[in-house]
């Protein structure tokens, strides 16, 4: 049996007894790897970079690896942000990625050499880069320093970043390579697309079949006229749908025989119809003179017959009415120096009258005034409209748009302003290929479709609680079209689309069955960039609808809102400024202000047609406004503003911590949801069941700040700025301005304070 106890040692050593060398393990390096999307891959990357978050201090900059795929550069670090409280994400791209079709231009710099580069696709570089500079086409700037990093890498990434943001073909942008790996054929064919706008579950309608043209003639009550087919398979032209609208009086052999009259082959195109008869029509030049005016007055006898009453049809010529996309390009590239330029201090004292030179705001107020003049022919004077335009694809789409938004409060929806988008902008041929320039190529470039979202936006900032959507939406939807991602701004027909995906398709052994090309992810898509709370910021808190619950006695009605609720708005102010109509010693320019040098106006014409313009405009500017009706836009200079959150939101100097216009909306989001909260309750304690019965009480807000209940007096939280949901406080590249008069001013200085005084002041 063996003792309990095991034996005591014998043996006694009389060496001091060797300590153990214990190899601590070294600390685990996390492997910083970038997220891929479908069809992704990493062309290049460089460890050890550094990211400079500001000009004068490395105090706050990152530390990471800088990768470059086929579809953004992503710069990776395990470091915090500093100042760094931002919820608002991009499920495509992190907080440090840029697409490759956002990048503007690509700069190389060497410190030592004090050698700088341009670099373009192709192109060598004869010296290792200490530097990289990146101007975005959203005006952002973003720098990287390859200090630490080996000379040879650092050169790789930047002759990468420069040969995949500059393809050579159209099929090389990522949306090919998404597509072919994501593409599975659909059983049947989905007639719209989800807006993800937090809720409703309306479609927005594409326009690519007979059914959506057709349900839009029966919604407007355009009885006269007829969806088309003449162009099925792009037979007649390649710019146009292949279904699009027309008088019915006009057979499809005549429009075959017109057809080869007009520029691009654009026959005449229905855009909307007014509830009085009147019609929206855009039409290409005639270029065939001998058949001109036969062929001119055909189309306008058609138009004419499909009015009830058979009115006249007034003609308006944009290229002479309206500055060309050259004009426009020239003014936005002005403006894009201004917002970017440094540094700050040399340019202050210039600022806005440089911005009066840009002739910018000029331009956004002569599509509003041209626009809200053809609604007075389409309103009072009952008449239809022909929009006339060389090739009837840029200019027409603008103030066809905007015509609409003024005119049609379902525009003004989230799912009608998407279906209006995708109307008279994508389906009508409107080249974003060309003048997004999207392949860096193309000398057709125009930020015209910017131009009509500022001009929407002017609109949403003088009437906010006419539109569904908010200020944020628009600025995400300009920044959607510089993801090469969505088919929706990719190409510049929808025959293009066809072309070159059936194209791409073939060489890639894809089957698409009865399909017409591939089916590219459509920007309207809202969950593939954005979470449902995300998508919350999306909701214009102000935003009244048509019709507004109301319980009495037990029983849940709905009514109206007269135009009795809206007249407290215009109380108290002086007849000169109501709804926008100025006397004309308010027209004098003051030193150093945004008010133009106006062209002569709706006051100042003396003909028939005019003077009754000028009482229409006088007569509704006198009236409370109708948000469900017309509206109109205030002309005068101070009324034409600078949208600061889509121009400014990178430049830190422009920012105010806890503070800006962020602040009211935080408290309205806050007010909205208790009234919501408050409509709920009602509709329980009365019987009635819930609006939408399989989400939670909570997901039914459509607010981005919700109250926590009817007690609620939470402070404004600490991670809000001016430039919210967009730009993170401290993540921005730009030389910091403290103590200039303009951040004086920020911080809450008085105005009228001399500028020597804001600077001196501690």
């Amino acid at each position: 049996m063996f003792p309990l106890k095991p034996p005591k040692a014998t043996f006694k050593s009389y060496l001091l007894p060797q300590t153990e060398d214990k190899i601590a393990p070294e600390p685990r390096l996390k492997k910083l790897e970038p997220v891929l999307l479908p069809g992704e891959i990493v062309v290049n990357e460089v460890n050890f970079v550094r990211k400079c978050i500001a000009t004068n201090t490395s105090q706050y900059d990152l530390w990471g690896k800088l990768v470059c795929s086929n579809f953004k550069i992503s710069f990776i670090t395990d470091d915090p942000m500093p100042l760094q409280k931002f919820h608002y994400r991009n499920l495509l791209l992190g907080e440090h990625d840029v697409a490759l079709t956002c990048i503007e231009q690509i700069v190389t710099v060497n410190d030592t050499k004090r050698k700088q580069k341009v670099l373009g696709p192709n192109q060598k570089l004869k010296f290792n880069p200490t530097e990289l500079i990146i101007y975005c086409k959203d005006f952002r700037i973003v720098r990287f320093r390859f200090d630490e990093a080996g000379p040879e890498s650092a050169k790789k990434v930047c002759l990468a970043i420069a040969h995949y943001s500059q393809p050579a073909d159209l099929q090389l942008l990522f949306a090919f390579e998404y597509v072919g790996k994501k593409y599975h054929n659909p059983a049947k064919k989905v007639n719209g697309i989800d807006p993800g706008g937090g809720g409703g579950g309306q479609l927005t309608p594409l326009f690519e079949t007979y059914s959506d043209w057709d349900r839009e003639i029966k919604r407007t009550g355009a009885s006269e006229w007829r969806v088309c087919s003449v162009n099925e398979g792009y037979m007649i032209s390649t710019c146009l749908p292949e279904y699009f609208v027309v008088p019915s009086s006009l057979a499809d052999q005549d429009l075959k025989q017109y057809s080869y009259s007009f520029t691009g082959r654009r026959m005449p195109m229905w855009c909307w119809n007014h509830s009085n008869g009147s019609a929206l029509v855009r039409m290409a030049s005639i270029k065939d003179q001998l058949q001109q005016r036969k062929i001119d007055q055909r189309i306008c006898n058609a138009v004419t017959r499909s009015h009830p009453q058979r009115s006249d049809v007034y003609k308006s010529d944009l290229d002479k009415s309206l500055p060309n996309i050259q004009e426009i390009q020239a003014a936005f590239l002005k403006l894009k120096q201004l917002c970017v330029n440094e540094p700050f201090e040399e340019t202050e004292e210039k600022w806005l009258s440089s911005l009066d030179n840009s002739h910018w705001l000029e331009y956004v107020r002569l599509f509003l005034k041209h626009s809200a003049e053809l609604v007075y022919m389409l309103d009072c004077k009952h008449v239809s409209v022909v929009l006339h335009e060389e090739e009837g694809r840029d200019l027409s789409c603008c103030v066809a748009s905007l015509i609409q938004v003024m005119l049609d409060p379902y525009f003004r929806t989230i799912a009608g302003f998407q279906s209006l988008i995708q109307k008279e902008w994508v389906m009508a041929g409107y080249p974003f290929l060309d003048r997004c320039n999207h392949l860096k190529k193309s000398d057709k470039e125009s930020p015209l479709f910017l131009m009509f979202l500022d001009c929407v936006w002017q609109l949403l900032e003088q009437y906010p609680s006419a539109f569904e959507f908010s200020e944020a939406y628009l600025t995400i939807l300009y920044d959607s079209t510089r993801i090469s991602l969505f088919g929706t701004f990719l190409f510049n027909s929808p025959h293009q689309r066809v072309k070159q995906s059936t194209e791409f398709a073939i060489s890639k052994n894809i089957q698409l069955g009865d399909e017409k090309g591939l089916r590219f992810p459509s920007v309207w898509d809202w969950s593939l960039q954005h979470t449902v709370r995300d998508r919350m910021l999306f909701h214009n808190p102000l935003y009244i609808g048509k019709s507004a619950p109301c319980v009495h006695n037990g029983a849940v009605k709905y009514f109206k809102r007269s135009k009795k609720n809206y007249s407290s708005t215009l109380r108290g102010l002086p007849p000169s400024l109501k709804n926008g109509i100025i006397s004309e010693q308010d027209f004098l320019p003051r030193r150093n202000s945004l008010i133009l040098k106006l062209k002569p106006d709706f006051l100042h014409h003396t003909d028939s047609t005019t003077n009754g313009m000028e009482q229409y405009f006088r007569e509704w500017f006198s009236k409370p406004v109708d948000l469900h009706g017309v509206i109109l836009p205030h002309l005068s200079g101070t009324q034409i503003k600078l949208w600061k959150l889509c121009y400014f939101r990178w430049i830190p100097e422009a920012q105010i911590n806890s503070g800006g216009f962020i602040t009211a909306f935080h408290k309205i989001s806050l007010l909205a949801d208790e009234v919501d909260v408050l409509n709920r309750c009602l509709r329980q304690h009365s019987g009635t069941p819930p609006l939408l019965t399989n989400t939670s009480e909570l997901d039914q807000s459509r607010m981005y700040f919700r109250a926590n209940g009817l007690s609620d007096s939470s402070t404004t939280p600490d991670f809000l700025s001016s430039s919210f949901p967009f730009s993170p406080v401290g993540n921005l590249c730009r030389r910091s301005i403290l103590g200039t008069p303009l951040s004086k001013f920020l911080s809450g200085a008085k105005i009228w304070l001399s500028t020597e005084t804001l600077a001196n002041e501690d």
